[in-house]
């Protein structure tokens, strides 16, 4: 945990060297803005510096700030502090907006030069819907065995919460292209409804337990040979293998969706998330409707790992609609810092564990 709040704990001589010329620039940035001389001692941060002063916590990032709003606030509470000032370059609007959900201080700023700028808070973005043309192949998904799921008008299947397929307006691997190093082998074929593809596509490490069919069969064949292999690896009791690893929080989602009553619902049904996926690699927290025995609505959140910004991502779930948000946790993954960071939000949430 030290980690991810403080940084590398080796960090290399050029490390070293950036992270202390990060920490004189937020202690000129501070001390410009306060109109006096800060004499805290800045800290490290991951990608940025940190310091406190007068019970503040300053905490400066460089490069990609989306999901820093968590290990920021987390590096505040850890040092005392009774407020964030967070400094960052890009992804401001976001930011700003889930700052908003706080009962804790936090305000979000723009280094422009030697002057902190106030950032507005953006708005979520509007539902987009799926095109007509686009549904018509959610019967063809269904009938390979396959989940039909819309995200953001985006038509994908699901076996067991890992996406197998996607529907899209022409041939193209690019959604694909960043799983990284998991091999893919997505391919457009015959199943077509004016004009829209169904791309058949999924990652895996051992090429031996799962391929991508090829040659002349049809897509819906394909698939059905996919959501098969997929099916025999994803599950709890399966050995270790990359369709078990990937997309573990939508496979807890899943389970829920089989068995509410693990977190005292009567009906679990998945929904889309406050912004789109940015990829099938990367941990993301997933999203899900749930009713209670009295009929009562919850949004419930699902979350694998540790992730110290999930607090953010519940942030804008809490924005995203009026209702109470329930937090699923596994158990080794519900550390204290993660209660915590979501007792910082203005609206409490329910933590469950499984």
């Amino acid at each position: 945990m030290s980690e991810l709040l403080d940084g590398p704990s080796q960090p290399t001589d050029s490390t070293d060297r950036r992270s202390r010329l990060l920490g004189i620039k937020l202690r000129a940035l501070v001390a410009e803005h306060v109109g006096r001389a800060v004499e805290a001692e800045p800290a490290g941060f991951p990608s940025g510096a940190a310091l406190v002063d007068a019970g503040a916590a300053w905490v400066l990032v460089e490069g990609s700030a989306a999901r820093s709003l968590g290990p920021a606030l987390a590096w505040a509470i850890r040092h005392d502090a009774g407020a964030l000032q967070l400094l960052v370059e890009d992804h401001t609007g976001l930011l700003a907006r889930r700052a908003q959900r706080f009962a804790f201080p936090i305000t979000v700023w723009y280094p422009h030069d030697r002057v902190l700028l106030p950032i507005v808070a953006e708005p979520l973005a509007e539902p987009v819907a799926p095109s007509p043309q686009h549904l018509e192949l959610v019967a063809v998904i269904e009938a390979a065995g396959a989940a039909a799921r819309i995200e953001h008008g985006v038509v994908v299947g699901e076996v067991r919460g890992l996406e197998v397929c996607r529907v899209v307006d022409q041939p193209t691997v690019g959604h694909f292209a960043d799983l990284g190093d998991i091999d893919i082998a997505p391919r457009p074929d015959s199943v077509t409804a004016d004009g829209v593809l169904l791309e058949v596509g999924v990652g895996a490490n051992d090429r031996e337990a799962f391929r991508m069919l090829h040659g002349d069969i049809p897509t819906t064949e394909a698939l059905a040979g996919v959501v098969d292999s997929v099916l025999s690896h994803r599950s709890s009791d399966a050995p270790q293998h990359p369709l078990n690893r990937l997309g573990q929080e939508r496979y807890l989602r899943w389970q829920l969706e089989q068995d509410p009553a693990l977190v005292g619902m009567v009906r679990v049904s998945p929904t889309e998330p406050p912004q789109p996926r940015p990829n099938l690699k990367d941990p993301i927290p997933c999203v899900a409707r749930g009713v209670g025995p009295d009929g009562s609505e919850s949004m419930v959140v699902c979350s694998v790992g540790i992730d110290v910004d999930l607090v953010g991502f519940v942030a804008d779930v809490q924005a995203m609609v009026d209702a109470p948000v329930m937090v699923v946790l596994r158990s080794r993954d519900a550390l204290a810092i993660t209660r915590d960071l979501l007792a910082l939000l203005a609206t409490p949430v329910d933590i469950r564990v499984v």
